[in-house]
């Protein structure tokens, strides 16, 4: 540059983007149980039978908005934090017949149409601020997907390719921050990165 200057150029992230620990056929997703649920999820590799099908059930892709909604790992029925790891197919079977968990002016054509569409829909977005690692909120947003009826069967039936307990990685990263230690704590933490996904399916669940 003339003069020796120079030019910071900041790329803004993308407001809706998933981002996930994911493999070539997998994405891992987490939620937090009471131990009667997560113990024998995590030791059988399935959801065991006092796991309702019948309810909604949230999955998230982010650890630390897991870690935001279960205070890693500490609140009451939500003291096992499990790490699920899903079928891509299954998990962007979910996308595509979701619809936004709220109406949006501008996506939505009215407000009738768009509640039609959810009391039909077998899952659901939300899209919520995604959570640093003192869980605090960042600008951009993080995916929590809920799955009934027919998507949380598939879920618990079809998808689910392994269930690990990381209850004990929440409570480290959590002591090393209570410590002092961000550098440490942050180097736990799960290797998320953007989910390649068709924008396509991401259409009708934002702006």
């Amino acid at each position: 540059m003339p003069g020796g200057m120079s030019i910071l150029i900041t790329v803004s992230e993308p407001q809706h983007r998933i981002r996930a620990l994911h493999t070539a056929s997998t994405i891992t997703v987490y939620q937090a149980y009471r131990r009667e649920i997560g113990l024998p999820a995590a030791r059988d590799g399935r959801f065991p039978a006092a796991w309702s099908r019948d309810r909604m059930t949230w999955i998230k892709p982010s650890f630390l908005w897991m870690m935001y909604r279960s205070g890693w790992g500490t609140k009451e029925g939500q003291e096992t934090v499990l790490a699920v790891e899903i079928t891509r197919e299954g998990f962007e079977w979910a996308l595509e017949h979701s619809c936004l968990s709220h109406y949006e002016r501008g996506l939505h054509s009215d407000h009738d149409s768009w509640k039609r569409r959810l009391k039909r829909a077998p899952s659901r977005v939300q899209w919520d601020p995604e959570r640093d690692l003192s869980l605090q909120p960042l600008p951009h947003r993080s995916l929590q997907l809920g799955l009934t009826g027919e998507a949380a069967h598939r879920y618990a039936d079809e998808w689910i390719v392994g269930i690990t307990d990381v209850t004990a990685l929440a409570r480290t990263v959590h002591a090393h921050l209570r410590d002092g230690e961000p550098d440490a704590a942050r180097r736990l933490l799960p290797r998320e990165s953007p989910y390649p996904v068709d924008a396509r399916l991401l259409a009708h669940l934002h702006r």
